[in-house]
């Protein structure tokens, strides 16, 4: 049987100072609960199954909806040097010699072309990350309010890594044709060192793209989620304000 928690309890919870972390208020609730009404979770129990996992799904809706609008537009990702997509470890050993030798260009052309290809894809993520909140349980919710600072990104990554890797694939490939990656790559290894380490290393240009644009989203969502957990300001709905612990 569910227990509401003490008005007394509630009003010590709202005392806390603005900046206190979510997690502090929680313990804090936890503490002060007897002993029978904790259970396994820890101190995300303590709180009424439905706001768990309603103040859960706004957090994550949040967080995606803004990684995703932030890196689905020009400069999503080659201006954000957080998650700007470089060479490949197998070329960056030559990127100097190349620039050297006069070859600067090539390898700047190839940069842009990669990022605007996943710039054009990552937007196909929305809706596959919709569909991973609403999917989202009560003891998924629980879970993720108790577990560490990037929980839900976790989640996010694990129940939709792979679907948004197939999603974003095609367009991916569709993209590096048409902003120029494939040529860009081409003009690079067209010298005789360059062409050799891409041999030898079997290069896959374009699963090379899908897999930083992913890590690039994850990166973002990640730190919207921290945000939410850590900075009250970031708490922009009363569900937020109230499972997150803000005053």
């Amino acid at each position: 049987m569910k227990r509401a928690l003490p008005l007394a309890l509630i009003l010590c919870c709202c005392a806390l100072p603005a900046l206190a972390g979510w997690t502090d208020v929680l313990d804090k609730v936890q503490s002060e609960l007897p002993a029978h009404t904790a259970g396994s979770t820890g101190a995300a129990a303590s709180l009424p199954d439905a706001d768990v996992a309603k103040g859960l799904k706004e957090a994550l809706a949040q967080g995606t909806q803004k990684a995703v609008t932030s890196l689905g537009r020009t400069d999503g990702y080659f201006g954000n040097q957080a998650v700007r997509i470089l060479l490949p470890a197998q070329l960056q050993k030559l990127e100097t010699p190349l620039r050297l030798a006069g070859q600067g260009q090539l390898i700047d052309d190839l940069v842009l072309a990669m990022n605007r290809a996943a710039e054009k894809a990552v937007p196909q993520a929305a809706n596959i990350l919709s569909d991973a909140v609403r999917a989202m349980t009560v003891q998924d919710a629980h879970g993720i309010l108790a577990g560490p600072q990037d929980s839900a990104t976790q989640y996010f990554r694990k129940s939709s890594g792979a679907k948004i890797g197939e999603m974003m694939q095609p367009i991916i490939n569709k993209s590096m044709e048409n902003v120029g990656v494939a040529k860009a790559y081409n003009r690079l290894t067209a010298s005789p060192i360059a062409a050799s380490v891409a041999q030898s290393y079997g290069l896959d240009l374009n699963a090379y793209v899908n897999t930083k644009a992913q890590d690039g989203l994850f990166t973002l969502i990640a730190k919207e989620e921290k945000d939410i957990r850590a900075n009250p300001a970031a708490r922009t709905t009363d569900i937020l304000k109230k499972v997150f612990g803000a005053k």
